[in-house]
């Protein structure tokens, strides 16, 4: 009986540590917008009290911006940059004295791509963010992805 105590107990402090070192979760995918061209979007949901950082920071800001990847593939031709769709948030450490741009809750970045041919392929590659909460940051973490097009 104690082992099984133990053991429900070991289970329970690992699905607490889980929880506390990824407070972001990510879906991918790709909605045609046109023929042959698509938005593919990388969404972030954060568990409540956390945000990671805008892909770009106001100078003299120390927050770990996101940054994101893609696999070349010469299939696929991306338009523009990275857009970020979500509530920005402008937020002032009173203790460095910095700014940084975040999001909480949720952001969806988003690439449109045009495909060369009408073939079936994919867009691949990492998004790599650092996640805090009003107390601490956590490592930055990088995530692939593959997200099919055609």
């Amino acid at each position: 009986m104690k082992h099984i105590i133990l053991g429900i107990l070991a289970i329970g402090a690992f699905g607490a540590t889980k929880a506390q070192t990824d407070p972001a979760s990510w879906k991918f995918s790709a909605k045609k917008v046109a023929d042959k061209v698509y938005e593919v979007q990388l969404v972030a949901t954060l568990q409540s009290g956390w945000h990671l950082y805008a892909q770009q920071q106001p100078k003299g800001a120390i927050a770990y911006p996101t940054k994101i990847d893609f696999t070349g593939n010469p299939l696929v031709v991306r338009t523009g940059g990275v857009k970020e769709v979500g509530k920005l948030e402008k937020a002032h450490d009173a203790t460095t004295n910095s700014t940084a741009y975040q999001y909480g809750k949720t952001v969806t970045f988003v690439q449109k791509v045009t495909l060369k041919a009408n073939a079936k392929t994919s867009l691949a590659g990492t998004v790599e963010y650092q996640t805090c909460d009003d107390k601490k940051c956590l490592p930055p973490k990088k995530v692939p992805f593959t997200i099919p097009l055609g």
